[in-house]
C-alpha cells in the first residue's frame, strides 16, 4: 500500500508534467521577426523549469497540509456546549487600527516625497476598484446574492455622466448623485424578475444583464456613440476652478488664482482626492447601514433565507435595496471613471471587469471592507509591479491568486460574524 508521501509524490509529478505540456505553446514557443518573415523558435529549458516548479511546489502544498492537519488532530477537543476562546476585542482593535493606518496613509500619499504622476495614477485606479468592490460587496458579501454582471452598473454611471454632460452640459458635481440614482434604479429593476431565483440560474441572469447592456450601449449609436464611444467629457471643477490648463467656457483655471504655475500634477491629485472621498464615504456609509436594521436583515438573508421568512424579515425588499445600493456605488465608480478619463467606449466594461470586481470581492473575504482594499492593492498593483516581465506577469499573477485561495480559502478577511450579536446575560438562571 502507497504512503502518502508516494501519493503526494505521484500527484506532484503528474501535475508538474501537465504543466509542461500547457507551458509548450504559452512558454516553449515564440515567434521571430525576420527578413524571411515570422520564424517559430523554442525556450525548451523554461518548459521543463514550469515543470520543475509545478511539482515542486505541489509537493511542498501537500506536505504543509498534511503537517497542519496533524497540528490540528493534535489539539485536545472542546468539550460539548463549549466554544473556543477568541480575543474578539483585539481583533477589532487591530482591524480599526489597520483601517485608520491605510486611511492616514492614503491622504497623506500625494504629498509624500516619491510621489510622482505615476504614483497618483495608479492609486486612483486603486480607488476606483476599492469602490465598485465595496459596491459588489454589498450585493455578494452582505446580502449572499452572486452578480456577474456588475460592471453593467459601472457602465450605466459612466454613460450616464457622459450624456447629461454632453448634451446638457451638466457638471460633474450635479451627475455624480444622479449617476447614482440611475444606477440604483438599474439596480431595483434587476432585482424584480430575480427575487425567485438563486444559485447557478442567478448567476446566469445576472451575466446576462451585464451582456445586454454593454450590446445596447455598444449598437444604440444615436444614443450612446455605439463603438466610437463619447468624448469630450468635462473634467470636475472645484468651485468652478477648473485645473486644466485652458479651462472651459464658464471657469477660472486653479494656477492663475492661486498664482501657482500650472503642473499635471494637480490635476492629478485632485482626482485621487476626489477617489479617496468617494471610498471613505461608501465605507462610512455601509459601515452605518450594517448597524441598521436594513443590514441585520442583508446578513440574514445571506445566512437562510427561510429562517429569514420565519422571523417576518422580507427578503423582497432586502434584496432590491441590497442590488439598488450597490449599484449606486457602481454608478459613482462609473461616473468618477468618466470624469478622469474624459471619454467612455464599451470596451471598458467587459465581462473582464465584472469578474475582476468579483476577484476582489472573493479574495478579500465577503462581507469585509477592509479585506476589499487589501485585495484591490493586490489585484491592482500586482500586474503594476510585473510590466518588468511582461510576457509572464498574468502567469505570475494567475499562481498568486491560487495561492492566496489555498492558503485562505474564504479570503483574506473573510467576516461573517453578524454585525451586532446578543450579549449573553449574566447571572441567567442555571
Amino acid at each position: 500500500m502507497a504512503t502518502p508521501i508516494q501519493n503526494h509524490l505521484k500527484a506532484s509529478i503528474i501535475a508538474g508534467l501537465v504543466a509542461m505540456v500547457l507551458a509548450v505553446p504559452f512558454i516553449g514557443l515564440y515567434t521571430v521577426s525576420t527578413d524571411q518573415g515570422l520564424v517559430v523558435q523554442t525556450r525548451w529549458p523554461w518548459v521543463l523549469w514550469s515543470g520543475l516548479i509545478v511539482l515542486g511546489g505541489s509537493l511542498a502544498i501537500a506536505l504543509v497540509r498534511d503537517v497542519l492537519a496533524a497540528r490540528r488532530a493534535a489539539k485536545p477537543k472542546l468539550a460539548a456546549g463549549t466554544k473556543p476562546k477568541r480575543d474578539d476585542a483585539l481583533t477589532a482593535k487591530l482591524s480599526k487600527g489597520f483601517a485608520i493606518g491605510i486611511t492616514l496613509f492614503a491622504i497623506t500619499l500625494p504629498f509624500m516625497p516619491f510621489s510622482d504622476r505615476y504614483i497618483m495614477d495608479v492609486g486612483t485606479t486603486v480607488l476606483i476598484y476599492v469602490l465598485l468592490g465595496m459596491g459588489l460587496n454589498v450585493t455578494v458579501g452582505l446580502a449572499g446574492l452572486l452578480d456577474l454582471g456588475f460592471v453593467a452598473f459601472y457602465a450605466i454611471g459612466a454613460y450616464s455622466f457622459a450624456i447629461l454632460s454632453t448634451t446638457l452640459g451638466w457638471g460633474f458635481w450635479v451627475c455624480l448623485p444622479l449617476s447614482g440614482l440611475i444606477a440604483a434604479l438599474f439596480g431595483a429593476l434587476l432585482s424584480m424578475p430575480i427575487l425567485r431565483l438563486r444559485g447557478d440560474y442567478l448567476a446566469i441572469v445576472t451575466l446576462g444583464f451585464g451582456e445586454i447592456t454593454r450590446i445596447v450601449i455598444l449598437n444604440w449609436q444615436s444614443f450612446t456613440g455605439g463603438p466610437a464611444g463619447i468624448s469630450g467629457i468635462p473634467r470636475p471643477s472645484l468651485f468652478g476652478l477648473s485645473f486644466d490648463r485652458r479651462p472651459p467656457d464658464g471657469l477660472t483655471s486653479f494656477h492663475e488664482v492661486t498664482g501657482i504655475s500650472f503642473a499635471t500634477e494637480h490635476r492629478l491629485m485632485f482626482l485621487y482626492m476626489i477617489a479617496l472621498t468617494l471610498v471613505l464615504a461608501a465605507a462610512w456609509v455601509i459601515k452605518r447601514l450594517r448597524a441598521l436594521p436594513i443590514g441585520r436583515a442583508w446578513e440574514a438573508l445571506r445566512e437562510d433565507e427561510i429562517a429569514c421568512r420565519s422571523l417576518g424579515i422580507n427578503p423582497v425588499a432586502s434584496k432590491v435595496s441590497a442590488y439598488a445600493v450597490g449599484g449606486m456605488l457602481g454608478g459613482f465608480a462609473g461616473c468618477f471613471f468618466a470624469a478622469r478619463q474624459g471619454f467612455v467606449s464599451p470596451e471598458s466594461f467587459t465581462f473582464m471587469e465584472s469578474a475582476l470586481i468579483l476577484a476582489i470581492v472573493v479574495l478579500g473575504g465577503l462581507g469585509s471592507q477592509i479585506g476589499v482594499v487589501i485585495a484591490a492593492l493586490f489585484i491592482v498593483l500586482l500586474p503594476e509591479v510585473g510590466r518588468e516581465f511582461a510576457d509572464f506577469r498574468m502567469i505570475v499573477f494567475g499562481i498568486a491568486m491560487i495561492a492566496i485561495m489555498v492558503w485562505r480559502p474564504g479570503g483574506l478577511l473573510s467576516q461573517r460574524v453578524p454585525t451586532i450579536r446578543l450579549s449573553s446575560q449574566k447571572g441567567d438562571a442555571a
